[in-house]
Parts: C-alpha cells; sequence; structure tokens
C-alpha cells in the first residue's frame, strides 16, 4: 500500500517535513480513506498519526570554551597611546606656527620629522628648538 501522498499531505497539514510524519500500521485503511486536510487533523487527534520531535543534536561544549578573536583581551600598549598623544599635540603646535608664517617650510617639515622620531619631550622643548632654529 503506497501511503507517499498521504504522508505529504499530512506533512503540508502539519508544517513538518515528511519523515517527521509516522502512521500507526493497525491504522491503515482508515488512512487510506482519508482524503481532504480535516480527515487528516482528526486522524492525528485519534493517535492514527503521529508527529516526531525534531531531533537536534547534542550541543559540543569545547566548542563554547573557543577563543576567538572577539574574546582575546590583550593588554593597551601605553607607550604607544603616550606617543600618540604628545605626537598629534606637538603636530598642532607646529602646524598653528606654520601657519602664522613664523618658520619656513623647510625648518616646518625638519621639525615633523623629529616630531615623528620622538625628538622633542614636550610643547616648551619644541618652541625653545623653533625659537634656536630662527636666529
Amino acid at each position: 500500500m503506497n501511503l507517499a501522498k498521504k504522508k505529504s499531505l499530512a506533512a503540508r497539514v502539519f508544517g513538518v517535513g515528511k519523515s517527521r510524519v509516522v502512521f500507526a500500521k493497525s491504522r491503515l485503511n482508515e488512512i487510506k480513506e482519508a482524503i481532504t486536510k480535516q480527515d487528516v487533523r482528526d486522524l492525528k487527534k485519534d493517535g492514527a498519526i503521529t508527529i516526531l520531535e525534531i531531533k537536534g543534536r547534542k550541543t559540543n561544549p569545547a566548542a563554547k570554551t573557543r577563543k576567538g578573536p572577539g574574546k582575546i583581551k590583550k593588554k593597551v600598549n601605553k607607550g604607544k597611546k603616550e606617543y600618540m598623544a604628545m605626537t598629534r599635540k606637538l603636530r598642532k603646535q607646529l602646524y598653528h606656527i606654520k601657519n602664522s608664517g613664523e618658520i619656513a617650510k623647510e625648518d616646518y617639515k625638519d621639525a615633523r620629522k623629529k616630531i615623528r622620531n620622538r625628538f622633542f619631550k614636550s610643547k616648551s622643548h619644541l618652541k625653545e628648538h623653533l625659537e634656536i632654529i630662527k636666529k
């Protein structure tokens, strides 16, 4: 007895896959007579048709403890932060001095390179150096 059409009808009615629909062996004749969706619903209510639970899979506990790129916490490089703060401060100062016309373009470029190489320790050190260049 081929009940493939009945199985697909039941799967459509209950919104599940065909593999989850199971017919009771003892009531195959009743299932064969079912034509409408309502007939299939009634058979499920009577217990002739059962719907299996989703199998799923067991969770892998090792996967939960993996360290992906979002989990790694590195220590902040303080030296780099200090360098960035000082460099930005000095470059801003140098920019304003250049715009005011106090230094030449070549001296500006030279000072920028020295800022990059951590030559200056502070803003006042930069100003002293520029005063020496002016003379």
